[in-house]
């Protein structure tokens, strides 16, 4: 993977260039809170963040979208409205590039979904290194590092960014903004080898993954899932905030008395009480305990047995946006007997 280096003071300058190739989306402070959105002023990104609010999955696989409409006369009409608008993701930490492979397996796979794929190809993603905090345990889930996924990753050297050149389209990138950037030299390797062994040394948390899907077989009646179910509020903020999480539901929207009509396909999550409900009534995860366990069991069981590994990248959202309290690492480290 070719690499290059970017000067700090260069990095406004770098930001334009990518403008050439889509509309440039990155983190910023929003409400008390760091959102991916477009920023007024290259001087509003926040290179500093931990995590943002929602991941980076809201522009591939958006809250709600209309598939296609059913029009009197015309019947059925594509939906296509936006899924080739050229975006440039930057900033987006590796736990949430990880993110998006995973979304890849999962809707880029044997069974390619059209509306994701069109927007993976036309959004732009630049990586950016980042410091944990006390709730990441990404280096667990091995997703603090990444090696595909991305266009471009920068790695934070001080005064200047390391550049990895991940795609045909970053090195596009590259060539454009070939005036800004130098060749790697040596003092620059030992400076990433710093920052990297930094990084490793600033994790708090930790989960063991080893024979961790056998524990979870071991473990199908638990106690625990009974005591989670208590506390659950079956509000779902942990799917809405899982960079993985690709629940969705489909409806249909008529519109009276014109017979037009819509359907849209909208973000679900398999802690809501209608996840599991089918025609007749009947409701195969009806208590909260089951529907919590089953999270648990997809995300560290269920998707190890299809893909090779857990689907959670370990970013630490859902445990922070639970109003209940319930931490994943904790669950997982109670689950193993680690902790009483």
């Amino acid at each position: 993977m070719r690499t290059a280096i970017l000067p700090r003071e260069s990095l406004a300058a770098f930001a334009d260039v990518l403008r050439g190739f889509g509309e440039l989306h990155a983190p910023v402070a929003r409400d008390g809170a760091v959102v991916f959105a477009p920023p007024e002023r290259w001087s509003d990104v926040r290179l500093d963040y931990v995590r943002t609010a929602l991941p980076p999955k809201k522009y591939f696989l958006p809250p709600r979208e209309t598939m296609f409409r059913y029009v009197s006369g015309q019947g059925f009409v594509a939906c296509s409205e936006g899924l080739e608008r050229r975006l440039v993701l930057f900033g987006v930490h590796a736990c949430d590039v990880f993110g998006l492979n995973i979304l890849d397996q999962v809707f880029a796979g044997a069974f390619p979904d059209p509306y994701y794929r069109t927007r993976r190809q036309h959004i732009l993603v630049v990586g950016l290194d980042c410091t944990p905090d006390e709730h990441c345990f990404c280096r667990s889930m091995r997703a603090d590092s990444v090696d595909s996924g991305f266009d471009l990753f920068l790695h934070d050297l001080g005064d200047r960014f390391l550049v990895r050149i991940g795609s045909a389209r970053g090195d596009d990138v590259a060539t454009a903004a070939q005036a800004l950037l130098h060749a790697t030299a040596p003092d620059d390797v030992r400076a990433y080898k710093e920052r990297s062994a930094a990084k490793e040394a600033a994790f708090a948390l930790s989960v063991e993954l080893r024979d961790l899907p056998e524990i979870f077989d071991l473990e199908y009646e638990s106690a625990l899932w009974d005591e989670l179910g208590e506390r659950c509020l079956a509000c779902g903020s942990c799917s809405a905030v899982c960079p993985t999480c690709y629940c969705f539901d489909v409806v249909d929207e008529p519109a009276l008395p014109s017979g037009d009509a819509r359907r849209e396909r909208c973000w679900d999550s398999c802690l809501f009480s209608t996840h599991a409900l089918v025609a007749g009534g009947e409701n195969f995860r009806g208590s909260r305990a089951d529907r919590i366990k089953f999270r648990f069991y997809h995300k560290q069981r269920g998707f190890v047995a299809e893909y090779g590994r857990p689907s959670c990248v370990g970013c630490g959202r859902c445990t922070i946006a639970c109003p209940a309290g319930i931490d994943i690492v904790g669950v997982l480290n109670r689950l193993r007997g680690a902790v009483a």
